[in-house]
């Protein structure tokens, strides 16, 4: 699963290809954490993070929408995806 971007140990994840499940997604991994996010709204759709990475990872969402969903476009049709600068 390619790295989009890494801040204060959170690591940014998104598969590729077109297996990949509806909502647009990425997924956040935090030391044995991990959790996955909605794109759109932000709203985590499974697993767990500690309230300070989810936090982090929300702020990090707001300011990156745009290029999340570029990304999601480009790994649905199984394209190298772009790096996401860090919070």
């Amino acid at each position: 699963m390619p790295e989009i971007c890494r801040f204060r140990g959170i690591r940014i994840t998104m598969y590729s290809g077109m297996r990949e499940h509806p909502p647009p997604h990425f997924h956040a991994r935090h030391g044995t954490y991990e959790a996955v996010f909605d794109i759109q709204t932000g709203g985590m759709i499974d697993g767990s993070l500690p309230a300070s990475a989810v936090r982090l990872v929300e702020k990090w969402r707001a300011l990156h929408q745009a290029e999340l969903e570029e990304n999601w476009r480009l790994a649905r049709d199984q394209r190298m995806l772009n790096p996401i600068k860090p919070l």
